[in-house]
């Protein structure tokens, strides 16, 4: 590697959400912090199988709908 263009390597610690903690090696910080993580593969819905719901952000749904409620198929 040549000198002085990459970031200074070091040991942190990293706590997870549920309390657990770890030790690697990052750029994250100086030499001896802590990274707190807010999701990990411990809580996320992703990776511990969560049920997905479908929210109705803001009325879309009902947007849709009264936008095109005129184009329906018309019965004779």
């Amino acid at each position: 590697m040549k000198p002085g263009i990459h970031p200074d390597y070091h040991r942190i610690t990293v706590k997870m959400t549920d309390g657990s903690e770890y030790s690697t090696r990052s750029t994250y910080g100086k030499e001896g912090d802590t990274l707190a993580l807010d999701i990990d593969p411990t809580s996320h819905p992703a990776w511990v199988g969560g049920a997905g719901k479908m929210l109705d952000a803001g009325g879309q749904v009902a947007r849709f709908n009264k936008r095109f409620s005129g184009f329906g198929l018309k019965k004779d």
